[in-house]
């Protein structure tokens, strides 16, 4: 009996007595340092978790940190993403720029080359022209020389034909006054009878 007595006495002992409370790190101050002041921009989260409540309603309170990006790391990033955006812009700006330029060089150089054309075409139609004239004078003096050379050739052709004309007058001249006197004569020598000598010559 005594010894079924003591277990009971001992479990009624175990039951009454409360359990110590458990010793956190975070709220012993001489265990653990204080938490350092975070940075200008903070860079941590904190959070606060409850520790399961004891029987003397003890609360233990643990911090719990949670990493985020570093703020020099974020404004880094930051500050690349702005100068390649300024760079992207400044590029597209120069690109512009340079499509304004080479627009430009070309209208000067075809308005240049549209200029030159023209006093090209100019000077070639003015060319044309004095030649042309020039050779119209040539002509005109060749008509010229041509017309003359052609009168002279008809006065000569006239000349000649006077000429023949009058010789042909002196041999008709010439016959008619043969043949009247050959007739003359032949009356005579029938009238007186006798022969011509000339005429026996010829036999």
């Amino acid at each position: 009996m005594a010894e079924a007595e003591e277990p009971k006495k001992l479990e009624s002992e175990t039951l009454s007595d409360p359990p110590p409370a458990p010793a956190t790190p975070a709220t012993s101050s001489e265990e653990k340092p204080a938490v350092e002041e975070a940075p200008k921009e903070e860079c941590k989260e904190k959070s606060e978790e409850k520790a399961p409540e004891s029987a003397d309603e003890s609360k233990a309170i643990a911090i719990v940190e949670k990493p985020c990006e570093p703020a020099e790391e974020k404004k880094s990033k930051e500050v690349s993403d702005r100068d390649a955006v300024l760079a992207r812009v400044e590029t597209e700006k120069k690109i512009s720029l340079i499509n304004a330029w080479e627009e430009s060089e070309k209208s000067k150089v075809e308005n240049k080359a549209h200029k030159k054309l023209s006093v090209v075409g100019s000077w070639e139609n003015t060319k044309k022209a004095s030649v042309e004239a020039e050779l119209k004078k040539y002509e005109e003096k060749l008509e010229k020389k041509k017309a003359e050379a052609v009168e002279q050739m008809k006065n000569k052709i006239a000349l000649i034909h006077k000429a023949a004309e009058e010789k042909r007058a002196l041999i008709e001249a010439k016959r008619a006054e043969d043949l009247l006197k050959a007739e003359e004569t032949a009356a005579k020598y029938r009238a007186t009878g006798k022969a011509p000598k000339k005429l026996l010559s010829f036999f």
